[in-house]
């Protein structure tokens, strides 16, 4: 499996399982990487404008959290000054086309429909952290807005 030098990744996911697998799934495949997990929308948002000079290359953001959704999170990090151009890969389990819609109108890179899997969720993080190196952080067109592990 290639590997990967993304400078920092930022994980935002109240769950502590699947905090765990992306660290697992990142151990595989990053090199030389800071990792860093925040578990609710609020200390997102305060580590982010708190450490505003040193930022994290990529944020994974889980959109079902408590204190503030990563809905909400998206908002304000995309209408914040320094924040904005920081690309933000949705995490959810579910999966509804009109919120899907409504995460690419609002500045989101990717959304990802987070895969049951340990396997497959290790391969949707590489995929996503290989798309991310290849198009140069890039935010795609809508219809490679979603990907899947399949």
């Amino acid at each position: 499996m290639p590997a990967y030098n993304h400078g920092s990744i930022l994980l935002a996911d109240d769950d502590t399982d699947d905090c765990a697998f992306f660290e697992e799934a990142l151990g595989d495949i990053v090199l030389n990487t800071r990792f860093t997990t925040v578990h609710d929308g609020e200390q997102l948002m305060q580590h982010l404008l708190k450490d505003a000079g040193v930022l994290p290359d990529i944020i994974f953001l889980d959109l079902n959290m408590p204190r503030k959704n990563g809905f909400e999170c998206l908002l304000e990090i995309k209408q914040h000054q320094t924040l904005k151009f920081l690309p933000v890969i949705i995490l959810s389990t579910s999966y509804e086309q009109e919120v899907v819609n409504l995460l690419y109108q609002s500045g989101a890179h990717y959304f990802i429909r987070k895969p049951s899997l340990f396997s497959k969720f290790k391969k949707i993080i590489h995929s996503t952290l290989a798309t991310m190196a290849i198009e140069n952080y890039m935010r795609p067109d809508k219809e490679n807005f979603v990907l899947t592990s399949d």
